[in-house]
């Protein structure tokens, strides 16, 4: 389960942040008909607008789904609704001190990684925790067809020099994938490029999937 968000494989692999659907259902059929379109690392759950108590029935429906796949279920935020969910980990996109409580507290019994690193110093200081990997970029920062260059260049930075894998934020085309995987990061993040249109979520990851197979670096052993 956790070798399987933090070894990485041959070429960077996909990650992606379910929608802000309302009707649990129609999120979960969302989320099920993505991951049936090919490999997918982990499956990042954020809050959204949704109460603690609806969040947990969201996360106790969407779990099972994700992990049916064989892809990690990564709550954002809550090791509460975490833990009740049977999530494999907890995505910290909060600040310093709380990742560094997550990191403490709950590895290696569930994945913790996250961050909010703005630049290489922020990020030099989120490695010293050892998290299971670190994110460039917001859940909701794709408003470009294209990943943010700042996302980029970090990425580029990080995976040339340290072992902690890393997750860049996509942009809302899907192609942005290759950009990101070009960096030599081991995940890329897609969160509107996939399910925009939730009926066309199953062949874009699909898509995403046959670029990043005949396009992206394969990384050393």
């Amino acid at each position: 389960m956790e070798a399987r968000m933090t070894v990485p494989e041959d070429r960077c692999r996909l990650v992606l942040i379910v929608p802000d659907i309302a009707d649990i259902e129609q999120r979960a059929k969302a989320v099920a008909d993505a991951l049936r379109g090919g490999d997918v690392a982990s499956v990042i759950i954020p809050q959204y607008g949704l109460d603690d108590s609806t969040f947990q029935k969201h996360a106790e429906k969407l779990v099972p789904v994700i992990q049916a796949t064989g892809a990690a279920a990564l709550i954002a935020g809550d090791s509460r609704v975490a833990g009740r969910a049977k999530a494999d980990g907890l995505h910290i996109a909060g600040n310093l001190a709380e990742l560094t409580g997550a990191v403490e507290k709950f590895v290696p019994k569930l994945i913790v990684g996250g961050g909010s690193a703005a630049d290489r110093h922020g990020a030099l200081e989120i490695g010293e925790l050892r998290p299971d990997y670190i994110f460039f970029g917001k859940l909701d920062g794709d408003i470009k067809p294209e990943a943010h260059p700042k996302n980029l260049a970090l990425g580029e930075w990080w995976a040339s020099m340290i072992e902690i894998p890393c997750i860049v934020m996509g942009g809302t085309d899907p192609k942005s994938a290759l950009e990101v995987a070009l960096t030599g990061a081991e995940f890329v993040a897609l969160h509107k490029a996939v399910f925009a249109d939730p009926a066309a979520a199953p062949s874009i990851v699909a898509e995403v999937n046959a670029l990043l197979d005949e396009k992206a670096p394969r990384f050393e052993d």
